[in-house]
């Protein structure tokens, strides 16, 4: 049974620190999560009481990536998950406080995010390829950008996990704390936002997301659209086969 709220928001002191909420499928993004944390992550953005969003999970992951079953109920449910990113439009920071593992999409929504705070129990993986979907999300623009092409064709090629510590050697997080203290440390860092002129920090935050547009916009688009393609034509493919439930196979044991 899904929870009754799928988003968790409690706000304090300028911060608003949203989690993820269906433990139980290791917070699977499904349509029903991504319209909740959009819609979520918009209201925080217009409210005057909040000048920086954290985003975590609820233990023990941070995001399993797109919810393979709801994946597998055909082509349109397919693409219908593939969109311009995780979040809409918005103006406030959001930092990631990565809790568990963040595979694949969920990998693709921590990158979203503008930072990221890492609990020694985080890994990372990107298993687009073992799972035989594709990245829509941005994923082969913001990797190579947090930790270089190299790394990033590593991690996409293998599937292997990155753990916290390797994570922050590369680039990919800020810093990593104990899992205990891990939201605590993101409300402070959000909290030292909150204490800076807000329209100041929207300026400057509009700036990179200005000057990372000029190099990677028409990579993003141009990735959305392979991805669309290929997964309309895999999709299509397997359900003529009769085999939609084979992606739910390869993908049910990339996550523990």
């Amino acid at each position: 049974m899904e929870p009754d709220s799928l988003v968790l928001l409690e706000v304090a002191d300028g911060v608003a620190v949203l989690t993820l909420n269906r433990p139980a499928a290791r917070n699977a993004l499904s349509p029903e999560l991504i319209a909740q944390l959009e819609q979520t992550c918009a209201d925080c953005d217009a409210r005057d009481d909040v000048s920086a969003m954290v985003l975590t999970g609820a233990d023990p992951a941070f995001c399993g990536g797109i919810d393979l079953k709801r994946l597998a109920a055909g082509t349109s449910g397919a693409v219908g998950l593939i969109g311009g990113g995780p979040f809409p439009p918005h103006r406030k920071p959001i930092i990631g406080a990565i809790n568990g593992a963040a595979v694949t999409g969920g990998l693709e929504l921590a990158l979203a995010c503008d930072f990221l705070i890492a609990s020694e129990r985080a890994r990372f993986a990107d298993t687009h390829a073992r799972v035989g979907v594709m990245p829509g999300w941005g994923l082969t623009v913001a990797l190579p950008q947090a930790i270089g092409l190299r790394r990033a064709k590593q991690m996409s090629f293998t599937g292997n996990y990155v753990d916290a510590a390797t994570a922050l050697s590369w680039g990919l997080v800020n810093e990593v704390v104990t899992h205990e203290q891990l939201v605590a440390r993101a409300r402070q860092l959000a909290i030292d936002i909150a204490s800076i002129r807000s329209v100041c920090v929207q300026e400057i935050r509009s700036i990179y997301d200005e000057v990372a547009d000029r190099i990677g916009d028409d990579a993003r688009a141009f990735e959305s659209r392979r991805s669309r393609t290929w997964m309309t034509e895999q999709f299509d493919r397997a359900r003529l086969a009769g085999d939609r439930e084979d992606i739910v196979r390869r993908g049910s044991s990339q996550i523990s």
